[in-house]
């Protein structure tokens, strides 16, 4: 049975690990080195990215502090993250899901950074907008939940 996005949110727990993240920016030939690294970290949650352009890393704050020097030519933003996880099952067929989540976020003024694993989406706001991201979205999950109840 294909799952609806009123059905997802009904059921969405939102899962957060308490870790600060930074978004690293590397030089395109860098992917060995981005690579090694985030083998190195081991950690539940990371992200590599590898374009034309340019390779990046989500990486815990504290792991930047250590593997910074082994990375040369990298930068961090300037700000710092914190995860959100939608700990609920997605098919791959969902259509909608980022797309209700993200306006709800819009609409409360919070910048997001998204990422989608096999069977899980995430995504990363903003340290300081943290709480209030949490806020809209068990908002917009009590929308969902009521009419899925009833």
């Amino acid at each position: 049975m294909t799952q609806s996005v009123e059905q997802v949110l009904a059921q969405a727990v939102f899962y957060s690990d308490d870790q600060l993240y930074d978004l690293i920016q590397l030089p395109a030939k860098a992917i060995m080195a981005a690579a090694g690294v985030m083998a190195e970290i081991g950690e539940p949650f990371g992200a590599l990215i590898v374009d034309k352009d340019e390779v990046s890393l989500i990486i815990p704050a504290e792991a930047w502090d250590d593997f910074q020097g082994r990375l040369p030519g990298s930068q961090a933003g300037s700000t710092q993250y914190r995860l959100i996880t939608f700990d609920v099952v997605l098919e791959p067929d969902l259509v909608g899901f980022m797309a209700l989540i993200s306006r709800a976020l819009a609409d409360a003024q919070i910048s997001i950074l998204t990422y989608a694993a096999f069977s899980r989406d995430h995504f990363l706001v903003p340290v300081d907008q943290f709480n209030l991201a949490l806020q809209a979205l068990e908002t917009l999950k009590s929308q969902y939940s009521s009419s899925t109840s009833t």
